[in-house]
């Protein structure tokens, strides 16, 4: 049903601090893809030889650096970051890059607040436009790791996608952190499927691999394929043994077909 992308910020970290042997072992262990998070400080060499060796794709990174979307103080240098950044996503040959909305301001009205973010994605369509590379927005939960964030519901994500106008501008919907504010997928995904670009996944609570939590994936991924999501999945949980255990339920899960799985009517 579903492909796996593995982040290898996160996976594979039993090998080392180098991300081109991490690439390695994710291709070795069967992904045909990876993602990683900053690309500044990294050895991006090495890792182009590790992907372009391996037939691995890379499927995201983060833009560097992400502002404050919030506070368009920031824009100028988020804006400067992303023309960068999407130079190096297509010497890569990754198509998108991550992006966050940054805290709330308390000093600044919500409807402010959400003018200069709409007016930063409107920034970011521009720079990307002509180009291959799409920016995912990507909300965060704000009741455990991410407290005061300002997007914090995949509503409001969608909705200032929309607001953008623009196929340069997605979702980046992360089953992790929705299931940690307590949303109903096929309720906040609404019929706005196709906005949805990437899905990170991590089992809740304690964001390790799935099966170590209480999110009952083989419904979950069954509501997200209905409602109509086709991309692929990013492994983004810290594994609580080695990376190649952790991934087996996950991919009994993703692999299955999905009309076989339904209920006769």
């Amino acid at each position: 049903m579903y492909e796996l992308v593995a982040n290898v910020e996160l996976l594979f970290r039993e090998l080392g601090p180098r991300y081109d042997d991490r690439i390695r072992a994710a291709a070795a262990d069967g992904f045909d893809a990876v993602e990683f998070w900053w690309w500044r400080g990294k050895d991006l060499t090495s890792i182009e030889t590790a992907l372009r060796s391996t037939g691995t794709a890379l499927h995201c990174l983060c833009t560097d650096p992400m502002g404050e979307l919030v506070d368009p103080r920031t824009h100028d240098r988020f804006v400067a970051g992303l023309t960068e950044s999407a130079r190096v996503a297509e010497n890569l040959g990754a198509r998108y890059l991550i992006a966050t909305a940054g805290d709330s301001r308390a000093d600044t009205a919500t409807a402010t607040q959400d003018k200069a973010v709409r007016e930063a994605l409107l920034r970011a369509a521009d720079v990307l436009e002509g180009t291959a590379v799409v920016l995912l927005l990507e909300n965060l939960n704000s009741r455990v790791e991410h407290v005061g964030t300002f997007v914090d519901t995949t509503p409001h994500c969608l909705d200032l996608v929309v607001a953008a106008d623009s196929e340069h501008v997605r979702c980046l919907f992360d089953l992790y952190h929705s299931a940690v504010m307590g949303e109903d997928l096929p309720t906040v995904l609404g019929g706005r499927a196709q906005l949805v670009s990437h899905v990170h996944i991590a089992d809740a609570p304690g964001r390790h691999e799935p099966g170590t939590g209480e999110v009952a994936w083989d419904e979950l991924l069954l509501q997200l394929h209905d409602a109509g999501y086709r991309g692929r999945l990013g492994l983004e949980y810290t594994p609580t043994g080695s990376t190649s255990t952790s991934v087996a339920a996950i991919r009994r899960i993703a692999s299955r077909d999905t009309e076989g799985r339904r209920s006769p009517a």
